[in-house]
């Protein structure tokens, strides 16, 4: 298929339930760019920024024992581990230089050095090229952070998290890839997404190959594309069939508790799985099942049905992903159905503001005074307000965030929101190529967002307001510039000043108004009492 002979495949060479192996892309090795990025590690401070937003998993960070260096090849690049109480371990940023597509978001992210000399750049890629396949092969072979000893909550502790969504044929300085690579290095092999079609659909299941990848023990996320106007639903069906099988499972545990241990059964039924070590823990007990299970008939029915869903006792995390055309429009009614339903799902809106698979169209996320396809004269009302629609449900964690603008944020929210017994949603700016921007700009566009006042960085949690606090937090301070300092910058923006001046200039007016006036409400709810939100009413359900 990858040569473009796919028509001489017969019917009976494809399988037969729809499923594609993961990983593909590791196999393209496009050398699409002449520019690629280089470490320099006696610069680096190790923070992790580089890797957090690279578009494309093409960063990779590792510390390991120094032991593990023997055997590697001449000039292999590593660096003492900049933490306390590993004395005797390196630090290494290993750069997949056939597959970065020179797109410079991570130097922009790297706080260290000057505007040109960073500790990452682009150089040329050829000279490199040899040497750098000889390191990468090396650096595969160097074992992985154990999960439960990373910290999940900085980006220098992400940075050691394996990502399970890599090399993706996204625009080379995508906004929407990261979110999804930061989800996969989060929540591992437990991660299932329901996908709404669009580019996320496009860069994520383009046959042949798929970016979603698989662990060291053959683990991965579970990934399926649906259409725009029932993805929300297709989620909320996987939530349902994971706790279906989660109460199976633990029904026919329960018939053969006595076979297997009354003690091993009760710690799998009563383990709690919010942690990582607690993962860990419950495969270690998963495992141990198995064994027991082997010495037990395996023709007989409870034995037979209880293997076939055991691997459900570990906790799944439910993800709805897809754009703003579904989110805001085509799909808005199910997501909205889904979000009242009280159910424990997580949504993820990669919000670029328009239409961007399909020509850029105006979507009801598209902001006021911005020049798209279908508002060729400037869209003349707001951009729709998903975050507060769902706020009014109470019952609904919210957060909007800005990877560019404040990575903490955005890892705090994401893990909050994976960690809320409830539906969650997650709002993401998503720089793209729509936007009419230099793509190495993406990341400063989404800090000019925040800063004006135009991407309040909020979240909701409701289970702040059950502990008698405000649940409603601004994230952002005050805006700091106008909106022109963030619209100027995007031809999205600029062309109707090419077309009707005097139009723009009302637009603008009315764009900055409608910008001050969102600030003004989202600041009045921040200094709110917690009994002047809506009530957490969730529906009474049994819980697996």
């Amino acid at each position: 298929m990858l040569a473009g002979r796919g028509d001489r495949l017969p019917v009976s060479a494809l399988p037969v339930d729809g499923t594609y192996p993961g990983g593909t892309t590791a196999y393209e090795k496009r050398n699409i760019a002449d520019l690629v990025a280089v470490w320099d590690p006696q610069t680096c401070i190790q923070c992790g920024n580089c890797a957090f937003v690279c578009p494309h998993s093409v960063i990779r960070s590792k510390f390991y024992d120094l032991k593990e260096l023997a055997g590697a090849p001449d000039g292999f690049p590593s660096a003492p581990l900049n933490a306390r109480g590993l004395p005797d371990s390196r630090f290494t940023l290993e750069v997949y230089l056939e597959d970065c597509t020179g797109c410079a978001l991570c130097v922009e992210a790297c706080p260290v050095g000057t505007p040109e000399r960073r500790a990452i750049n682009l150089e040329p890629r050829e000279p490199r090229l040899d040497a750098g396949r000889t390191d990468i092969a090396f650096f595969e072979t160097l074992p992985h952070a154990d999960r439960s000893r990373v910290d999940f909550g900085t980006v220098r502790g992400a940075q050691f998290l394996q990502p399970l969504f890599e090399f993706s044929l996204a625009c080379a300085g995508c906004g929407e890839t990261p979110y999804l690579k930061l989800l996969s290095q989060l929540f591992g092999d437990r991660l299932m997404v329901a996908n709404a079609t669009g580019c996320s659909s496009i860069y994520g299941g383009n046959l042949p190959t798929t970016p979603w990848t698989h662990n060291a023990q053959g683990r991965g996320p579970a990934w399926s594309n649906s259409l725009f106007e029932d993805d929300a639903e297709f989620g909320m069906g996987f939530r349902l069939a994971v706790d279906l099988h989660a109460r199976l499972a633990a029904d026919r545990l329960g018939r053969l508790r006595d076979r297997l241990g009354p003690d091993l059964v009760d710690a799998v039924l009563s383990a709690p799985q919010r942690r990582e070590s607690e993962f860990a823990a419950q495969r270690d007990r998963l495992a141990e099942l198995g064994r027991r299970l082997d010495a037990l008939p395996a023709a007989e029915p409870d034995v037979a049905d209880l293997r076939s869903v055991l691997d459900h006792l570990v906790r799944r995390s439910i993800w709805i992903v897809g754009g703003d055309g579904w989110a805001y429009d085509i799909g808005s009614a199910g997501l909205d159905h889904v979000l009242a339903g009280g159910r424990d799902v997580n949504v993820l809106v990669l919000d670029t503001e328009v239409y961007s698979n399909t020509g850029g169209q105006m979507s009801k996320a598209t902001p006021l005074s911005a020049v798209a396809r279908f508002a060729a004269a400037g869209k003349t009302t707001p951009k729709k307000d998903l975050a507060l629609q769902a706020i009014a449900y109470g019952s609904v964690y919210v957060a909007r965030v800005a990877m560019g603008a404040d990575p903490e944020q955005t890892l705090q929210a994401l893990r909050e929101a994976e960690a809320y017994d409830g539906p969650s949603l997650i709002i993401a700016y998503s720089h793209c190529i729509a936007h009419g921007i230099d793509m190495r700009d993406g990341l400063g566009q989404q800090q000019r967002a925040v800063r004006s006042g135009y991407w309040p960085l909020i979240r909701y949690d409701p289970v702040l307001r059950a502990a008698g606090r405000n649940p409603f937090l601004l994230d952002s301070p005050r805006p700091r510039t106008p909106l022109s300092d963030y619209t100027g910058r995007e031809l999205r923006f600029r062309r109707l000043h090419d077309t009707d001046p005097a139009e723009a200039v009302r637009l603008a007016a009315l764009a900055q108004e409608a910008v001050d006036q969102r600030w003004q409400t989202y600041e009045e709810m921040a200094t709110r009492g917690p009994d002047r939100f809506p009530a957490d009413a969730r529906p009474e359900r049994s819980r697996s």
